[in-house]
């Protein structure tokens, strides 16, 4: 059986056309990606505190953990939000961020009930601004990875550069 040949014509032309002399070609530099894990916070295994890949900053569940490791606010939800929204505040902080740089926020809560989101609120007023918080959803589990935890937050921030490179100045009026 023969099967007949389509002609399909290649258009080349813009593979073989030699850049404009004294163009401006802009090449990308590469994103660096560090990886961050603080001594003076307690990790889960396995698990990176945060990893920054250009000016984006993710940081994985921050938990109610001290910095040796101790649980803080045994059974009760507002002491165990304060202080992993502390324990994420230092990630964001070592990471170059803020909480205002914070896009979104996805927290996880023991048993999740309606009114535990404004005891949520009042234990980090830094993350919940009223106008224009972050995007977030939160989560209801049955459990997390350690005994006792009641909650976990997780982030991804976008670090505002404090100095624009030379060529993204704003041109004076």
């Amino acid at each position: 059986m023969r099967i007949p040949l389509l002609g399909v014509i290649v258009s080349l032309s813009s593979a073989c056309v030699a850049p404009t002399p004294g163009a401006v070609q802009h090449v990308p530099e590469p994103v660096a990606t560090r990886f961050i894990n603080p001594g003076t916070l307690a990790a889960l295994p396995g698990f990176t505190h945060a990893v920054r890949i250009g000016a984006t900053l993710y940081v994985s569940g921050e938990i109610a953990l001290d910095s040796t490791g101790a649980l803080v606010g045994a059974g009760d939800l507002g002491t165990q939000a304060a202080q992993a929204f502390a324990n994420l505040t230092t990630v964001l902080r070592i990471g170059g961020a803020t909480p205002a740089d914070v896009a979104k926020l996805t927290i996880y809560v023991v048993n999740y009930a309606p009114g535990d989101l404004e005891r949520i609120r009042d234990a980090a007023p830094d993350f919940f601004a009223r106008r224009s918080p972050p995007a977030g959803i939160m989560v209801g589990v049955q459990s997390l990875p350690q005994p006792g935890l009641l909650i976990a937050v997780d982030a991804t921030a976008v670090v505002r550069a404090m100095i624009l490179p030379r060529d993204q100045h704003p041109e004076p009026r």
